[in-house]
């Protein structure tokens, strides 16, 4: 019997005896190695300085404007099984960056609120299986990131002020199957949407793997409802026409009639389930916040979308001219939009188009 790599974690599987290792790496010990955690001798300003060493002396790191700091160099085979983090400062502007095997370029490159599907710098629950967001600002992933040679992730601060980050990092080392791919998420946003033009969620992906989820934050600058755009996967040579073509926006997000429960009900829902949720409405105050705001994941966690040559997805933003009850007709909108897309590939992948600069990501 093959013995088992401690790779693919579920309930069904946890008394399953492995040589895999488990490490973590944090700021008490960032290299993960083992033994060598808690080691930070305090100094004079520390609140551990009557302590002395092993009493919580470095938990958290502080990033400077511009800074690059590298919080995870793994050598080795094995994957990440889990990061929590919690980031000071506007979260549009930390840029969380991962890479594979020595690949130059980063297989995971967005800001670090929209990867953990919270686009809008507030804070909103989420209780899914691959992303879990708790209070006040816990970021929480359990996709398992498995890597053969190298795992290195990074964090950017873009910001003109210093920033403080609190992270741990759980990953194992152990043998990774020939056919585990690799872990990708890429970041885009357009503010305004032209008229008439298709959101672009994903393109340029060459490979084989398969897609398994969507996050988008989305800014409504039109009165009515936004939603009535399809989502498209053109998938291994599609041209004008996809594969996959779904019915309209909050049916992909597995919604219905716009989730609306009525205004005696308080009109949008918020919901977060294991696989899809509306976590986040962000209402107009009447005031200076003015635009409504929307955040909604979709987990492709059962029924992940496998491609073998090339993939790009896409999503219609329409809303309506007129009232839909008396024939009226879709609007094409000119929204904010920005999305996360999450899948796993075989290496190495095509570069991702460049991040926007900071001033255009920010949330005002």
């Amino acid at each position: 019997m093959a013995s088992f790599n401690g790779l693919g974690m579920h309930l069904g599987n946890l008394p399953m005896l492995s040589s895999a290792i488990t490490r973590s790496i944090s700021p008490e010990n960032p290299t993960g190695e083992p033994g060598k955690g808690g080691m930070a001798m305090p100094d004079e300003k520390s609140p551990a300085r009557k302590l002395g060493q092993g009493w919580k002396v470095s938990p958290y790191i502080v990033i400077q404007p511009g800074e690059v700091r590298s919080i995870a160099d793994i050598a080795g085979a094995g994957a990440i099984q889990q990061i929590w983090m919690t980031p000071t400062g506007a979260w549009r502007s930390s840029i969380l960056r991962i890479y594979w095997d020595d690949e130059p370029a980063p297989s995971v490159e967005c800001p670090v609120g929209d990867f953990f599907a919270c686009g809008w710098n507030k804070y909103a629950q989420i209780s899914s299986l691959a992303v879990c967001v708790n209070p006040g600002s816990a970021f929480n992933c359990y996709w398992e990131m498995p890597f053969r040679r190298r795992c290195r992730i990074t964090m950017t601060n873009t910001a003109e002020t210093a920033m403080v980050l609190y992270y741990q990092i759980n990953y194992t080392l152990t043998e990774v199957p020939a056919d585990a791919a690799y872990f990708h998420a890429q970041f885009r946003r357009v503010n305004p949407l032209p008229y008439k033009n298709v959101y672009t969620i994903l393109d340029g992906v060459r490979g084989r793997g398969q897609y398994v989820g969507t996050y988008l934050a989305w800014g409504v600058n039109n009165s009515g409802w936004w939603g009535e755009g399809e989502i498209k996967f053109f998938i291994d040579g599609d041209a004008e026409f996809p594969t996959i073509c779904g019915t309209g926006t909050e049916d992909y997000f597995c919604g219905s009639y716009n989730f609306d429960v009525g205004k005696e009900h308080g009109g949008y829902r918020e919901f977060t389930t294991p696989y899809v949720g509306l976590a986040q409405v962000i209402r107009p105050d009447g005031l200076y916040n003015s635009q409504q705001r929307f955040g909604m994941y979709r987990w492709h966690i059962a029924d992940p979308i496998r491609f073998g040559r090339d993939l790009r997805v896409t999503i219609q933003a329409l809303g309506w001219r007129g009232d839909p009850r008396r024939g009226a007709e879709f609007l094409p909108l000119q929204d904010d939009i920005a999305s996360v897309a999450y899948w796993y590939q075989t290496l190495p992948a095509v570069p991702f188009p460049a991040l926007p600069p900071p001033d255009y990501l920010q949330v005002i």
